[in-house]
């Protein structure tokens, strides 16, 4: 379709589609030709396309009635006369049509038709077949849509058997529930530039025109035509017989129908189902993606606080080696200020240790926290009265010296002989 579309307007395109859709056919170039050839009329292309594939015409079979033997050479002459001047009449009229043809302008399809709709009523009544209210082109895809036969009707105001025709047969009972319940029935005033281009594309000659098309082969395609005034029964009788013919076309369009709607309903379900496979299947990822992510979210956790221990670990380590230097040197016993500490550690071992009142209390703090069997984090308080020792520096961990200097064994007032504990804080 790119070759034959280069070099066209998104309207022409778009007319190429539309000429496919109403007549079916599937060669591009050919529509474009048709197109073309009426200078992108799209109702008049469509029109020509379908007389071009216009079917035979069914020819009714004929009675041969024996004329009445009694009957005077006078009532033939005045039947063939009759005869005569209907078929002139019909004759001159195509050829004024045909010699002085409607000037091409802006038409308006829908227009005509509503025109026609009101003008019949208004002269004839509303007691008639049921008109399809819209242009040919829509008739033509309605009736293909809804896989109906379309009747058409070329009315001609003019034509000596019109009126006769629309005050008898269109408003026969019969005709009109047979006509709505199986066809959809289009009219239109050949007068009109609508019913004209019709008239043009069907090529009828005489009046009343009926012409039935159905969907054949995927295009709309003239079955049969009925011109010349006709009875409502007989019409009848020829609109079944012609349906009869042509109902198979109409059943393996239904069918080919339903086979493409049960196809295309699978394959709608069939990509439901597929849509929500894949979206059971994607929750499954996502869950598993977060599974995923949460599982490293806990070890990347994990690992930052093992990381975090180690370098407390490490500090701790590195404090004990460093603050040995902290410790006083332990007085000689007897010494003027000496202060004899015992301490009791949570596993029961005991400390003793000698210091100088004039000792900060860190120096305790020290001498507990660099015993290998001390606590990493631990608080001293004495037995009775129970209360805390504040023998801790201000930061153990982030600086050398402490911020606050703690008391002196003296100004705490600690007894010469004390007997503390060690509480571990983590514990």
């Amino acid at each position: 379709m790119a070759d034959a579309t280069q070099d066209l307007t998104h309207t022409h395109t778009q007319k190429i589609v539309q000429f496919q859709e109403v007549t079916g056919t599937e060669d591009v170039a050919e529509a474009r030709s048709q197109l073309e050839n009426h200078a992108w009329d799209l109702e008049a292309a469509v029109q020509d396309h379908l007389a071009l594939r216009e079917s035979p015409p069914i020819t009714p079979k004929t009675t041969t009635t024996t004329q009445n033997t009694r009957s005077g050479p006078n009532s033939n002459t005045w039947q063939n006369l009759i005869i005569t001047f209907s078929s002139l009449s019909s004759i001159f009229l195509l050829v004024c049509r045909i010699v002085f043809p409607y000037p091409r302008r802006l038409t308006d399809p829908l227009g005509d038709v509503l025109a026609f709709i009101s003008e019949f009523e208004g002269e004839y009544g509303t007691q008639h077949p049921a008109f399809f209210q819209g242009s040919y082109s829509q008739a033509l895809t309605h009736a293909k849509a809804e896989l109906k036969f379309l009747l058409v009707y070329l009315h001609c105001h003019d034509h000596q058997h019109s009126p006769l025709f629309c005050r008898s047969t269109l408003s026969d009972f019969s005709l009109m529930e047979y006509i709505n319940s199986n066809m959809v029935f289009w009219g239109c005033s050949v007068t009109s530039p609508e019913g004209y281009r019709v008239s043009q594309a069907l090529r009828e000659n005489s009046y009343p025109f009926l012409a039935l098309v159905v969907l054949r082969d995927n295009r709309m395609t003239v079955v049969g035509r009925l011109e010349g005034p006709t009875p409502p029964a007989a019409l009848v009788q020829r609109l079944q017989a012609i349906v009869r013919e042509n109902e198979a076309h109409l059943v393996v369009a239904r069918a080919e129908r339903q086979e493409r709607e049960m196809t295309a309903a699978l394959r709608l379900q069939q990509d439901e189902d597929y849509q929500m496979s894949l979206r059971a299947d994607q929750e499954k990822e996502r869950r598993k993606q977060q599974e995923r992510e949460e599982a490293e979210r806990k070890v990347e956790e994990e690992r930052k606080i093992e990381e975090e221990r180690q370098r407390e670990e490490d500090n701790i380590k590195r404090l004990k080696v460093e603050w040995q230097e902290r410790i006083p040197q332990e007085p000689e016993e007897g010494a003027e200020g000496v202060i004899h500490i015992s301490v009791k550690l949570p596993q029961g071992t005991r400390l003793e240790r000698r210091f100088l009142d004039t000792d900060s209390l860190d120096a305790l703090y020290y001498y507990i926290f660099c015993h290998p069997d001390a606590p990493d984090r631990f608080q001293v308080t004495t037995n009775f009265p129970r209360r805390v020792v504040p023998c801790e520096p201000t930061t153990t961990t982030t600086t050398t010296t402490p911020t606050t200097p703690t008391p002196t064994f003296q100004e705490y007032r600690l007894p010469p002989r004390s007997m503390l504990f060690v509480s571990d804080l983590d514990a």
